[in-house]
């Protein structure tokens, strides 16, 4: 059973920084290809980025291109999400998610985390 856990979240200011992290039990983090996404308040979820299992692929949503940076620590079962000019339109809750394959994946993916709450002020 893979069970992933979030943190990191908060309230910022709008232009500040925040850092989320996943740390992934159960099984190997590494043979995993790892997502972020997020939920708003009466929006659907959607992906913010993702990260194939070796690090070496990475995507983004093109509302995050530039101000977002995805990376993994296998040795430590983790992933994290630096969040950089933070926008009120970025509140949500962030989720980590994970799947099985080896080719960057950004859908159907099968573990999901609990969830950290973002809050961004104007």
């Amino acid at each position: 059973q893979v069970q992933l856990d979030e943190s990191g979240g908060g309230l910022v200011q709008a232009g500040g920084s925040l850092r989320l992290s996943c740390v992934v039990s159960g099984s190997s983090s590494g043979t995993y290809n790892m997502g972020w996404f997020r939920q708003a308040p009466g929006k659907e979820r959607e992906i913010v980025a993702a990260i194939s299992w070796h690090g070496g692929n990475t995507y983004y949503a093109d509302f995050v291109k530039g101000r977002f940076t995805i990376s993994r620590d296998n040795a430590k079962n983790s992933v994290y999400l630096f969040m950089n000019n933070l926008d009120p339109e970025d509140t949500a809750v962030y989720y980590c998610a994970a799947r099985g394959g080896l080719v960057l994946a950004i859908n159907d993916f099968e573990y999901w985390g609990q969830g950290t709450q973002v809050t961004v002020s104007s």
